[in-house]
């Protein structure tokens, strides 16, 4: 199969070309033909398998034959929601790229940049709009912006923005754009909180299942254990030491490490920037575009470069902390191995990271090679930390839990079983008081 069986129309094509693009991914060849016939979607598929291109090709297409209606300032009839800005920007860009011999516009509504640039853009006739959900509505509560021209909603990373707190705002947004829309739910993991989303937004909708494999076998994944953030500074010098490392996206758990490790990375030589939610746009914008031109060999980034960022040029993907969450861990080395490329993926763990490893293992139906460096290998090996249990694990002692009594401080009744009833407290005191009286 080709794009030109979708019977796009031939500048989309031309675009797509260019592009270096031939055939469809499976997400694609699935959703792309279902978009175009008028279905609601929703489509899940791991990261880095085209969904992008899955849903703006469609777009393009249907803004091309409905090319004759007079736009309206300030009233778009496509709204993408994505849950962070550098995926609003990724969007953004396939816009441009796949609809650059188009005439059409599009604009980006994302927190942490300026209004006036975003109010100028409202005031012209426009077709497409990419936003985050608070920036959204704050034009929308503003009045800047109409949604009642919307004739499709598109939810990008939609599993994303619910693990974000979006929930309610995406559902306020929906209540401003038509019924009759068509809507299409794009995500990379499915639980009952989605289903509870497509249930409130979507019509009858078309199901693609394309999460069988959590990861792509294209991506080879290691593993390093390492006794303690010392030995994970002398475990990544040595791999950055490799010239098959071009560029790499290393991962912190917090932004306060990740200025740190950009920092230290810095002075020892290495062209090398952090990439954190605490920075502004304009500075994360820059940082990202130094990194695409080349000029960056190395981001240190919090889980907020987990989605949206596609480069072709990242060979490596370093977790310097282990994530928390298997889905963080799948998306986080989604972002080598793109396009069809080959990636690979290292990760560090301490010995009290268990926990945390196993459920991604169970998560993604594989292990993840053990690996040690010659003249770097651990000294501890991986394990839980001991829980400290109550007595017999049920919060009572033995003789207690033979007893009957779930308090371990009370002290049973000598002899007394379960079955039997409990002493008459009234009678015995009655008794003891004619003793006394007598």
């Amino acid at each position: 199969m080709s794009f030109k069986s979708f019977d796009l129309h031939p500048t989309i094509l031309k675009a797509v070309e260019k592009c270096g693009y031939t055939n469809p991914t499976p997400i694609q060849a699935e959703a792309i033909p279902k978009v175009i016939a008028g279905n609601d979607i929703i489509a899940s598929a791991n990261t880095g398998t085209g969904k992008t291109a899955a849903f703006v090709l469609p777009v393009l297409q249907r803004l091309t034959a409905e090319s004759h209606h007079k736009k309206q300032r300030g009233q778009p009839s496509v709204l993408i929601l994505t849950p962070t800005r550098e995926l609003a920007n990724q969007v953004t860009q396939a816009i441009r790229d796949y609809g650059k011999n188009l005439r059409v516009f599009s604009v980006s509504l994302v927190g942490g940049m300026p209004y006036g640039p975003q109010l100028k853009s409202l005031s012209k006739p426009l077709d497409i709009v990419v936003a985050t959900p608070g920036r959204l509505i704050d034009h929308i509560e503003n009045r800047n912006i109409d949604l009642s021209g919307i004739n499709m909603l598109i939810l990008d990373e939609a599993d994303r923005m619910l693990d974000m707190g979006f929930v309610d705002e995406v559902n306020k947004i929906a209540n401003f754009t038509p019924e009759n829309r068509q809507t299409l739910m794009f995500t990379a993991t499915w639980d009952d909180r989605m289903a509870n989303l497509a249930r409130n937004l979507l019509n009858d909708p078309k199901r693609i299942a394309m999460d069988e494999k959590r990861t792509q076998e294209n991506i080879e994944q290691r593993l390093h254990i390492a006794d303690d953030v010392g030995h994970k500074n002398r475990l990544l010098k040595h791999l950055l030491d490799d010239d098959a490392l071009t560029q790499a996206i290393i991962f912190s758990a917090t932004k306060l490490g990740a200025d740190i490790l950009a920092r230290d990375l810095k002075a020892l030589g290495y062209s090398a920037a952090a990439l954190h939610g605490d920075m502004k746009q304009a500075a994360r914008n820059r940082t990202l575009q130094n990194m695409r031109r080349g000029k960056l060999r190395l981001l240190v980034a919090t889980d907020v470069a987990a989605r949206g960022i596609d480069m072709t040029s990242v060979s490596h993907v370093i977790n310097f902390d282990i994530p928390r969450f298997a889905e963080d861990y799948v998306h986080r080395i989604g972002r080598t191995g793109r396009a069809g490329a080959n990636g690979t993926a290292i990760s560090f763990a301490l010995p009290d990271d268990l926990l945390h490893l196993e459920r991604i293992e169970r998560y993604t139906g594989q292990e993840v090679p053990r690996l040690t460096i010659p003249g770097l290998e651990p000294t501890k090996t991986l394990g839980r930390k001991k829980k400290k249990r109550k007595p017999n694990g049920r919060g009572y002692s033995a003789a207690g839990r033979k007893s009957g009594y779930s308090n371990p401080k009370r002290k049973p009744t000598t002899g007394r079983h379960l079955t039997q009833p409990p002493p008459n407290r009234r009678k015995q005191r009655g008794t003891a008081t004619k003793k006394a009286a007598a």
